[in-house]
């Protein structure tokens, strides 16, 4: 089946990874994300290494260690986690990206630029401090 709207493997592991961090007063390790998230570990552990450089997580190495927040959770938009993992979020005018259109007006009558801009405004309302 077809999805309008599918969030990458990689978005959703740092989603839900920065949210279980949220929640926890300990530092959580790569092996209990990828185990709530079902993802393998060595992808989560590159996900998470890629927030930490994006200055969202602190990583600690050892038996002990694991990734807690850097910034307080209010702080943390989901829009900042998804772009910190995907780049960001480009608002187009045509979802064929053509530069010119052989109509007079939109036939999709601009549906994905009004789904896209509602998906980025709804990340931006969501922090990590709203699912702890």
């Amino acid at each position: 089946m077809s999805k309008i709207i599918a969030i990458s493997e990689a978005a959703s592991i740092a989603l839900h990874g920065m949210i279980l961090v949220a929640r926890s007063d300990q530092p959580v390790s790569v092996h209990h994300i990828a185990e709530e998230t079902g993802a393998s570990r060595h992808h989560v552990a590159k996900i998470m290494q890629r927030l930490a450089k994006s200055n969202y997580l602190n990583s600690q190495r050892g038996p002990n260690g694991g990734f807690t927040l850097k910034k307080i959770p209010g702080d943390i938009s989901f829009l900042q986690i998804y772009e910190s993992i995907e780049g960001d979020i480009e608002i187009s005018t045509c979802p064929l990206d053509k530069p010119i259109c052989p109509f007079d007006k939109c036939i999709m009558n601009n549906v994905t630029n009004k789904m896209t801009e509602e998906f980025k405004t709804h990340l931006e309302t969501q922090t990590l401090d709203l699912y702890i």
